[in-house]
């Protein structure tokens, strides 16, 4: 998971996406980068470990020159974390000079990085699968050259190309230079992708034209007072020319729209609609199911008020006490400045950082029994953590409830759950997973309830939930490619 962003506007884009990814932060906190492009097509790229704030600095803003640029912040899935050679974005200098940034994860590297040696001639430097991607656009771009010039009808065919050669998630966003920004999203639409489009203002000096905006969420649309315009279509590119000119087609054959079920329980920031589906009101109806299955497999009075752990389980759990008529309370204060524990490399760095984001209120868990609601389990590191800290604040029983089902099955679409032998719920059943975690009783969303609370309302027909029943969507994933990834984690 990362979040990534592009603009080409009317005058410098600098700021304005910089604003954009610090928007985007809870979506990567390794590191970040930004290019920018003059008219002459000369790119300026800046990129540091650590986040937005830290990262650009008054002299790093003021070289980032052009008004039409591209952001990402990283969470690290490929590649080592602490590197800042992974940082995106990745540039290579032919054809013309292509920048590029990912949000997703390629389940065919390997096969690609021997194409690209062997076929493309071309070298890789680092193991991100954001190079490979770069590398194997400016090759298919290169074969499509015949003339002088670039037209979009030659992107297009270079991004069917890519659909053809590359499998697994990816939503993209590059710049080439001298020709525009490139956008595109892979043909099962896994990770998020949306377009905006600012009216044309005059400009003194120039022709005014509108100004256009594609990322990871609409959030950063309506922040900048850019119309939402879509989501891009699974399979599809759009190409903005540097007079300002949208071009857009669908590169894909037989597209099909899968997103993850894991932006909407955790990923995504609430006030986001992706896909077409608010993240907010999902997050409610999660709660709305969950609150059914609370009442089904706890037994009558063990709870006395329920309670979020903060931010993201919050709509689930206010709706959990609103259904099963329970007192909601606040009783975890959370440390804004310390980092999303999800994404943080390394269990020990988790579990420490639950200790320094959250602080238990005595006063809220003092011979209570507590009914603690959080948005999924994953490895179990942060609810056992949580679960400790409410007893030790006072609580007289603790029950666990998880707005999202277990978690028994790698990711390997973009989200750092690589490894089965990581998942707490791999291979436990739920009373096993309860003694785990130190619960008196654990309560999971069911998979069909979690489907419905995405879906409803809309008319999408599947979704990505391989993590939760091992199905996944591409069709290539097979289990000799999860050995392989595992084994990869490990050594």
């Amino acid at each position: 998971m990362c979040g990534i962003v592009g603009m080409a506007g009317q005058g410098p884009v600098n700021q304005e996406i910089y604003d954009a990814l610090l928007l985007l932060q809870h979506r990567g906190q390794d590191s970040t980068g930004m290019a920018t492009a003059e008219s002459s097509g000369v790119f300026h790229i800046h990129k540091a470990r650590g986040q937005v704030r830290e990262a650009f600095r008054t002299r790093d803003m003021r070289a980032l020159l052009g008004d039409i640029g591209l952001g990402h912040v990283r969470y690290a899935t490929k590649g080592t974390a602490s590197n800042e050679e992974e940082a995106q974005p990745f540039y290579v200098n032919a054809p013309y000079g292509i920048v590029l940034v990912h949000n997703g994860n390629l389940t065919n590297t390997r096969e690609l990085t021997g194409e690209l040696f062997h076929k493309d001639r071309r070298h890789l430097n680092t193991s991100s699968d954001t190079e490979l991607l770069v590398n194997i656009l400016g090759s298919e771009l290169q074969s499509e050259i015949t003339g002088p010039d670039l037209d979009p009808a030659q992107v297009f065919r270079a991004v069917a190309r890519v659909h053809e050669r590359v499998e697994g998630s990816y939503a993209s966003i590059a710049l080439i230079a001298g020709y525009g920004l490139l956008a595109f999203r892979d043909p099962f639409g896994i990770r998020p992708l949306i377009l905006g489009k600012r009216p044309a203002a005059q400009v003194p000096g120039g022709e005014p034209r509108d100004e256009y905006i594609v990322a990871s969420e609409s959030l950063v649309l309506e922040n900048a007072g850019f119309e939402v315009v879509r989501d891009l279509l699974p399979g599809e590119a759009v190409f903005i020319t540097l007079d300002g000119t949208l071009h857009s087609q669908q590169c894909a054959e037989n597209p099909t729209l899968a997103p993850c079920s894991f932006e909407y329980v955790y990923l995504a920031r609430p006030d986001s609609v992706m896909n077409g589906i608010s993240v907010y009101e999902t997050r409610l109806r999660m709660g709305e199911r969950l609150a059914d299955t609370v009442a089904k497999y706890t037994p009558a009075g063990t709870i006395d008020v329920v309670m979020p752990i903060p931010d993201s389980a919050r709509p689930a759990a206010m709706q959990v006490a609103r259904k099963l008529g329970i007192e909601y309370r606040e009783g975890f204060y959370k440390n804004r400045y310390v980092g999303r524990t999800f994404i943080m490399p390394g269990q020990a760095v988790r579990k420490k950082s639950v200790r320094q984001k959250l602080n238990a209120m005595s006063t809220e868990f003092q011979g209570k029994n507590v009914l603690l609601v959080d948005d999924s389990i994953v490895r179990g590191t942060t609810s056992r953590e949580i679960i400790q800290m409410a007893r030790d604040a006072g609580a007289k029983s603790v029950t666990f409830a998880s707005a999202a089902p277990p978690v028994r099955y790698p990711h390997v679409y973009g989200i750092n759950m690589p490894s089965r032998h990581e998942l707490v719920a791999h291979g436990r059943t739920i009373p096993e997973i309860a003694e785990e975690l130190g619960c008196d009783y654990l309560v999971y969303q069911e998979v069909d309830d979690l489907k419905a609370a995405i879906m409803e309302g809309t008319d999408l027909t599947d979704l990505d939930m391989s993590c939760f029943d091992g199905r996944y969507v591409t069709g290539t994933v097979s289990e000799e490619y999860l050995a392989w990834v595992e084994g990869s984690q490990e050594s």
